[in-house]
């Protein structure tokens, strides 16, 4: 059984303290094709800049706050240094496993989303370091390694670093054009980039299907089989109850530093009866 509603959640903790070239300390700008996401907003201030054909609008961000956005939002997260910073926000992604599968599209410019090739090699980031090396900033403006890592890991957790800080700034760019092109009354840009999108999540859509399939789909199937057990009186499934968990992994995400949950595979507390 997957997360309620077929979807998953996350902590993110925006990047902070390494500034991007328009001076916002924030997250790389992006889109989903077929996902909603939502914040929930636990803390610190900051914006959520979101551009789409009705122009760039920023929403302020505190603890409290809860807003989404469904696939097509251009969004980049920003911390507010004059308020505090410190955004942390609990998201929930509609379509548990499509985001991770690849539906998200980040804001590089057109030459290099135009080109399915140079679009991934500029979004895959190096192999992960081991657990427990993960910042709780962001892209750092030092290469001064955490203290007690090995040479290593040392090593690998500055290349990721890197590469987390340079398709940032590859993303920031492109939102830049589009935004400013957007302001002077022109979204030919912004549907360039739609198409550019479509064509490069296009192949990936048969698979997405499969897992929206095992997740959003079979939790309707079972709602509804439920519905109509309760209709006829029938009570069986109260017996089949189950407690679940999904201990948390950090991860470098597009917006801030993640500890993401894989819902696809619960710990079962409270196995269902052979």
């Amino acid at each position: 059984m997957t997360f309620p509603g077929g979807t998953s959640v996350s902590r993110l903790s925006v990047y902070s303290g390494s500034p991007c070239a328009d001076g916002l300390e924030g997250g790389t700008p992006h889109l989903h094709t077929a996902s909603t996401e939502a914040y929930v907003v636990i803390g610190g201030h900051g914006t959520l800049q979101t551009l789409d054909v009705n122009g760039l609008r920023e929403t302020a961000l505190s603890a409290g706050t809860t807003v989404w956005f469904t696939p097509g939002t251009i969004h980049r997260a920003v911390n507010r240094a004059g308020n505090g910073g410190g955004l942390e926000v609990v998201v929930v992604m509609s379509n548990a496993g499509l985001p991770e599968a690849g539906d998200a599209v980040m804001t590089f410019p057109p030459e290099i989303v135009a080109d399915p090739e140079r679009y991934r090699q500029a979004a895959t980031l190096p192999p992960s370091p081991p657990s427990g090396a993960l910042p709780t900033g962001g892209p750092p403006a030092s290469s001064t390694p955490p203290e007690g890592l090995a040479p290593g890991a040392a090593g690998a957790l500055r290349d990721i670093e890197e590469a987390v800080r340079r398709r940032r700034e590859l993303a920031v760019e492109g939102f830049l054009r589009l935004a400013d092109a957007a302001a002077d009354g022109d979204l030919a840009p912004l549907h360039r980039f739609y198409d550019h999108a479509i064509a490069l999540v296009r192949p990936k859509a048969a698979a997405w299907r499969t897992i929206w399939e095992g997740t959003v789909a079979e939790e309707t199937r079972r709602t509804a089989g439920i519905l109509d057990a309760l209709e006829r009186g029938d009570g069986a499934h109260l017996r089949r109850s189950a407690l679940m968990e999904s201990p948390p992994h950090d991860r470098w995400g597009m917006c801030g530093n993640l500890r993401a949950h894989d819902v696809a595979h619960p710990i079962i507390h409270t196995p269902e009866p052979s």
